[in-house]
């Protein structure tokens, strides 16, 4: 009976974050479809069984990937910039600043995950983009939302659109990271984060 108790006990014979970390590393470098279960387990260093166990399916494993990666310094920085920054252009001057150097971070793999990973989707996983699709859109929101409260606060002028700015950044965003994976480097990524800026509309007094 002590033995039995003992098996039901005892922890994991692995580390999760450590198996987190590599699996996150894997679908970066390798997006969501090109990533098999058995890659994942060997780069994990974990069986199949425990993987099943530990984090559900490939989809449930992914999902927990992007949420762990939207929480750390890599993936956060968007989000601490909108926070920390008082004004508008503050935020976003910082946001395409910081991906430039972010996305060609030769310490990790380039980009974004949260876009990279989107790239060849098959129908079957059509709700594996429609996840990162939604997270995408949610940024774009959050994105309008700031330039909107922007506006009022006189900021940007009334006939700008937020709507339209948002979704030129979203697009200058994507298309660093984008950029990045096809081996641009952060000084050339810093450029066009600095001709984006120059479209920033001015205030008139």
């Amino acid at each position: 009976m002590s033995d039995t108790r003992a098996k039901r006990g005892r922890p994991r014979a692995f580390d999760r974050d450590t198996a987190l970390t590599a699996a996150t590393r894997l679908f970066w470098e390798r997006g969501y479809e090109a990533t098999s279960v058995g890659e994942l387990t060997e780069a994990m260093g974990i069986r199949p069984g425990s993987l099943y166990a530990a984090f559900g399916d490939k989809r449930s494993l992914f999902k927990e990937v992007v949420y762990s990666y939207g929480r750390s310094p890599v993936g956060a920085f968007m989000t601490v910039a909108l926070d920390e920054e008082p004004t508008a252009y503050g935020a976003f001057s910082r946001i395409l600043r910081e991906a430039a150097v972010n996305y060609a971070d030769p310490s990790h793999p380039a980009g974004c995950l949260t876009i990279s990973a989107a790239a060849n989707v098959t129908p079957q996983d059509a709700e594996v983009a429609a996840f990162l699709r939604a997270l995408r859109n949610k940024n774009l929101a959050v994105f309008q939302a700031r330039l909107q409260a922007a506006q009022q606060a006189g900021e940007i002028p009334s006939t700008t659109s937020p709507r339209a700015m948002a979704a030129y950044f979203a697009a200058v965003i994507q298309g660093m990271s984008q950029r990045a994976c096809d081996g641009a480097t952060a000084a050339e990524l810093t450029e066009t984060a600095e001709l984006a800026l120059a479209a920033w509309p001015a205030t008139r007094n």
